[in-house]
């Protein structure tokens, strides 16, 4: 398989955010898919994740999500300074921020001739909560969210007070997620309370718990469990292979039509 990687500066109303791609060679237009990163940007883990994601067909997009505080193309350090600049960045930085993002880059794809118009989101850690948010535009048909911070604190943004939970029946595709057992920032009772609003709203979801860590998906770092990390990335492809490629929800206005086997590489 082989991958075109490129970038594009978007405007957004909080300035130009660099919108990293990765388009598999082949036969095109294929489904986008959003990609949202952890407080870290577009790391080596994060590069991975989405390289694996276009090999099976897809083209990706990767915002940068702290673009109002760092030069374009800068990614956080896995360390003490790294992550105290991305936990401050995400409580300094405006809630509409962060979904004005997210709708510059669902344009983006839309309006990318290599793309088919058929959309869903994907996030870790932040990037979890982020695709959640995404997945309230009506365009995203399957979201997947691992290990989504802040939640069900509805702590996300300037204020810390977000409203997530509260527009959870906005989302109208269908939602993966996944959580670790063991993850301190998103704690049993987090988890429960996000269950039980997704279950009275009537969302069409699954829910999968593992007994892991926080970071238990990247690739780098003492959390890092492969194993499970692999049946993370296969739920994940069954959603999007079944809900974007194989097209079984109604397009969205002015989408192609949900296309055939797709001959890649």
């Amino acid at each position: 398989m082989l991958i075109q990687e490129s970038f594009a500066d978007l405007a957004t109303p909080s300035g130009p955010m660099r919108l990293h791609r990765y388009v598999p060679a082949g036969a095109l237009p294929v489904p986008g898919l959003i990609l949202f990163s952890e407080i870290f940007q577009v790391t080596g883990p994060i590069a991975r994740t989405a390289r694996r994601l276009a090999s099976r067909g897809y083209l990706v997009a990767v915002p940068e999500v702290y673009h109002e505080f760092e030069p374009a193309g800068c990614a956080l350090a896995y360390d003490k300074e790294g992550t105290d600049k991305g936990n401050r960045y995400k409580i300094e930085k405006e809630l509409a921020a962060f979904d004005a993002d997210a709708r510059a880059a669902i344009a983006h794809l839309k309006a990318d001739p290599r793309c088919n118009g058929r959309l869903g989101s994907m996030g870790i850690c932040l990037g979890g909560h982020l695709s959640f948010r995404c997945a309230m535009n009506p365009e995203i048909l399957a979201g997947v969210c691992l290990y989504a911070t802040d939640i069900h604190k509805g702590s996300l943004g300037k204020g810390l007070k977000d409203d997530s939970l509260a527009r959870i029946p906005d989302l109208q595709g269908e939602m993966l997620m996944v959580w670790g057992r063991q993850d301190p920032h998103v704690p049993q009772e987090g988890r429960d309370s996000i269950y039980r609003a997704l279950n009275a709203a009537g969302t069409n979801f699954t829910w999968h718990e593992f007994n892991a860590q926080h970071a238990f998906i990247r690739d780098e770092g003492h959390r890092y469990d492969a194993a499970l990390a692999d049946i993370a990335y296969d739920l994940a492809f069954e959603l999007f292979d079944r809900r974007l490629l194989a097209g079984n929800l109604e397009a969205p206005a002015g989408a192609a039509p949900a296309p055939g086997p797709i001959k890649l590489g």
